[in-house]
């Protein structure tokens, strides 16, 4: 058990220092090329920091095991928008600007309507299995493809309400670019950390899991999410203590996008995914997660995250590990 553990988190080292050097050489590329760092967040930023979840769901998906690959995006998600924007809002206010709650937040709570409808289509309409189809996960990267599209067609509103903020404070510190070069080479080195490291970290939490006579559904929910998603947690967290509010905002609902339409829908292509182990409690949390957005943008301060609202969100991960650990 002990070299098990000690492999696993060698494993997850390597994710972790993989996804940071991905990220930074990502960003650096995108600052070059004029984008928002709203949309460097959702895109750039966001794939590379679900670059964990989408190893660990791929290769989930082709040794055949359905609960690891779902369980770790159902798990990831509710992690990314509770805990990981809770905390950034605890550190410092998020705003959430026009063309956010016109189309990014409700895409987000559209796509975990979707996925949810998808693992419980057999139930509610009695057709169909309790999963998502080579069919489905086609269409599910067809409208991941379209969204990214869309958000680069559509950021000028983003740069517009950046440029406003930054004319509000003066002294916002300008990010540095990086050369070329240099963030060529962290793109590379972070996609070879990330290829291996998630390798060797998945292949080892399962054998954690059987050796502490936990099910595959409960290590992906829990252990993998969180593991998985500690990329997201760094950089948004950072980026809220920096006053880069969009960019963590921006990473979020880019990972939480990425990880249901790219991630599951690219498991489904590689073998069709059974959701059956998958509770309607899990269901509940995540579309529960995505609706809280819409509702705190509407509340207390408007259009932003504040601190009360970070702090409910946190609770509302306490409150699902601790409905987890009690039904496991």
């Amino acid at each position: 058990m002990t070299i098990e553990i000690l492999l696993l988190l060698a494993g997850l080292a390597l994710v972790l220092i993989g996804a940071e050097a991905l990220v930074d050489g990502a960003s650096g590329l995108a600052r070059r090329w004029g984008m928002s760092e709203f949309v460097i967040g959702l895109t750039i930023v966001a794939l590379g920091t679900s670059a964990p979840e989408m190893v660990v769901s791929f290769v989930s998906a082709i040794e055949k095991n359905s609960d690891l690959a779902v369980g770790n995006i159902i798990g990831s998600n509710v992690f990314n928008t509770a805990l990981i924007l809770g905390l950034s809002a605890i550190i410092a206010p998020v705003a959430i600007t026009r063309s956010n709650l016109r189309r990014d937040i409700p895409v987000n709570i559209a796509i975990t309507a979707l996925l949810i409808l998808c693992g419980l289509k057999h139930t509610l309409f009695g057709f169909g299995e309790d999963g998502l189809s080579r069919v489905e996960g086609g269409i599910f990267v067809g409208l991941f493809i379209w969204y990214m599209i869309s958000s680069f067609l559509h950021d000028r509103d983003n740069l517009q309400a950046e440029a406003e903020a930054a004319a509000a404070d003066e002294a916002a510190a300008k990010p540095k670019q990086a050369s070329l070069f240099r963030c060529l080479l962290f793109v590379i080195v972070g996609l070879a950390a990330l290829v291996f490291g998630g390798r060797l970290f998945v292949d080892h939490a399962q054998v954690v899991a059987r050796m502490a006579g936990l099910s595959d559904k409960f290590i992906a929910i829990t252990v993998l999410a969180l593991g998985t998603s500690l990329p997201e947690l760094a950089t948004s967290c950072v980026a809220a203590a920096k006053g880069r509010g969009q960019l963590a905002l921006g990473n979020i609902l880019g990972s939480n996008t990425s990880n249901i339409l790219l991630i599951l829908g690219g498991s489904a292509l590689i073998n069709p995914l059974q959701m059956g182990h998958i509770g309607r409690y899990d269901y509940t949390a995540v579309f529960v997660c995505a609706l809280s957005l819409v509702v705190f943008a509407f509340t207390g301060k408007k259009n932003r995250l504040d601190h009360f609202e970070g702090v409910i969100l946190v609770l509302i991960q306490i409150c699902y590990f601790a409905l987890l650990f009690m039904t496991k």
